[in-house]
């Protein structure tokens, strides 16, 4: 019915039975998303996605009968970028996968260099840093954690994806220094973690940019 609906909606669904075949099919071509089950018949979702996000940042939703706080925030610390608690409607689905999409410009792709965020500036390219149109001195850990937020813009990104994809550690404590650099992050920005504009804290989660409200 998922697939009948998704693809009814202008969507390419190939519909995988097992975690082996979706680590086998996005190795071999990475789609623009994944829905993944967390109970499949082979492997456990939560392994099958830790295996996901050794091989591509894809966005992922979750979906899953579990509805308790530690599986939620379990499955943004491995790599989900949402989820969909069962029993759940076609069109809410859909309508996840349509927002993810938009907020992760998974359409147009990374390509761009350029990002704006209200008005903050991130040009990957030049490395240059502007809000409200003055230029602001990054260093280059600072450059890439800012970065990395602003191109998922209102996505929630979870502390293991930074420790991976900005420090580019798979395993370790650096709770800290991530700590640390988002708080360098605030203060150029012209803000605090009690009065967040730009950057907001996700208790127990991550990070995640926004415009400012």
């Amino acid at each position: 019915m998922l697939a009948y609906t998704l693809t009814d909606r202008g969507f390419k669904v190939v519909p995988l039975a097992t975690g082996v075949e979706v680590l086998r099919s996005v190795a071999a071509c990475v789609p623009d998303i994944v829905v993944l089950d967390l109970r499949l018949p082979d492997l456990d979702g939560a392994t099958v996605l830790r295996m996901l996000r050794g091989l591509t940042d894809v966005p992922v939703i979750i979906a899953t009968g579990r509805s308790d706080e530690r599986s939620i925030v379990d499955s943004f610390n491995a790599g989900a970028d949402d989820y969909v608690i069962k029993p759940f409607s076609c069109q809410q689905l859909v309508a996840r996968i349509e927002a993810l999409l938009r907020r992760t410009k998974v359409a147009d792709g990374e390509r761009k260099s350029v990002v704006e965020v209200g008005s903050l500036l991130v040009d990957k390219a030049q490395r240059l840093v502007r809000l409200d149109g003055r230029a602001l001195p990054f260093r280059r850990r600072e450059f890439d954690l800012l970065a990395y937020l602003a191109f998922r813009r209102d996505t929630v990104v979870s502390r293991t994806q930074l420790m991976r994809e900005v420090w580019h550690q798979r395993d370790g404590d650096i709770d800290r220094t991530i700590d640390v650099h988002v708080s360098w992050v605030r203060r150029k920005l012209g803000e605090t973690a009690a009065n967040p504009r730009y950057l907001h804290t996700v208790r127990g989660v991550g990070f995640k940019l926004t415009v400012p409200r």
